[in-house]
């Protein structure tokens, strides 16, 4: 049985649109995944050891289906896959005149869908994890100046700050779609709560910081998040998938 798409949700290419899909309340209802999911996809979900894994897997890629398919005003079951340079996610082919770039990341009990039109497009969301030994990683992964400003944080917004650091190097880097091939120490982000999300420099091309932006998504106090977009002046609007409608509020 094949499920039709039940909304649509404008996109120009000003638009980023980041949806929210919690993995808990879905998988209290969640169908059988082989109503939207490719072959390929649910072959992957058989993989996982854990069946809590797997229903997460499941619901995060049917949740993405059917968001994109929203916008192409599509079958979900219709859209093809096919992996970029380094893995990168991008769908084959779509009726819109400019390339519908999307991004996944899912952490937890959350996954985020990140949208935009005619624009690279990266993602992350990570659960913070209250007891994770996160210094070790700062000083293998990050950036000198990185690595200063965390430490001038207070002790107690040190922890935090390090997933708000780990989430914007993760987006930009998904966003570039370079994976490992982008060295972590190569470029540096903002870290400081107070301060906007962005690019503060690279040492191999400084004019990336005039060709990406940074943003922080609110994905709850339990996660950090961050989406990375190429160029500026776009507009960011966070929704929450709901899966018996499609879409949730906007905000």
């Amino acid at each position: 049985m094949q499920a039709k798409f039940s909304y649509h949700v404008p996109l120009d290419e000003k638009d980023v649109h980041v949806w929210f899909v919690d993995l808990h309340v879905a998988n209290s209802s969640i169908r059988p995944p082989n109503n939207v999911l490719s072959c390929a996809e649910y072959r992957r979900s058989k993989k996982f050891k854990f069946e809590k894994d797997r229903a997460k897997y499941v619901i995060a890629h049917s949740a993405l289906r059917h968001i994109l398919a929203g916008y192409l005003e599509l079958d979900p079951i219709r859209l093809e896959f096919r992996e970029g340079a380094y893995g990168k996610p991008e769908l084959v082919s779509t009726p819109l005149g400019e390339t519908l770039n999307f991004n996944l990341s899912h952490s937890h009990g959350a996954a985020l869908v990140a949208v935009t039109l005619g624009r690279e497009i990266g993602v992350d969301i990570e659960y913070i994890k209250r007891d994770f030994q996160w210094q070790e990683v700062a000083e293998r992964f990050f950036a000198p100046g990185e690595i200063a400003r965390l430490r001038a944080l207070p002790e107690e917004k040190q922890h935090r700050g390090f997933f708000t650091c780990w989430t914007r190097k993760e987006a930009y880097i998904k966003a570039k779609g370079g994976g490992l091939s982008i060295p972590l120490q190569d470029f540096e982000v903002s870290l400081f709560p107070d301060e906007p999300a962005s690019l503060i420099s690279c040492i191999s091309d400084p004019e990336e910081t005039t060709r990406w932006s940074l943003a922080e998504v609110d994905a709850g106090p339990d996660y950090a998040a961050a989406v990375a977009v190429q160029g500026h002046g776009w507009r960011l609007k966070c929704w929450r998938w709901n899966e018996n409608i499609g879409a949730g509020g906007g905000t």
